[in-house]
């Protein structure tokens, strides 16, 4: 497995934006196995991404879909920046 957890930083205003649009691509990715969207409560321009991918190979792959470059379109407008980036090896979760 691959994990990515990382941070984006948005304009005030466009938070809701920009969590739609990562929120609209999930589900339509091959491989993805999580990808859990959070909106920090500390810093209200910061959002956080939580990924967990069959491979990166998986992931790469669903950055060049329609409806991933779709999202990514929308959301760049309010997009100030990105934060850390943190590569991780996913062992397992627990369910609900």
């Amino acid at each position: 497995m691959y994990g990515l957890i990382g941070s984006i930083h948005t304009t005030e205003e466009g938070r809701p934006v920009v969590v739609e649009a990562l929120l609209a691509s999930r589900g339509q990715m091959p491989g993805n196995i999580e990808y859990l969207v959070a909106e920090d409560v500390e810093d209200s321009t910061a959002i956080w991404v939580t990924e967990v991918w069959d491979s990166e190979e998986a992931h790469m792959a669903a950055l060049k879909l329609s409806v991933v470059q779709e999202a990514i379109a929308r959301a760049r407008p309010f997009i100030t920046g990105m934060g850390q980036r943190i590569v991780t090896h996913p062992i397992g979760a627990t369910a609900p």
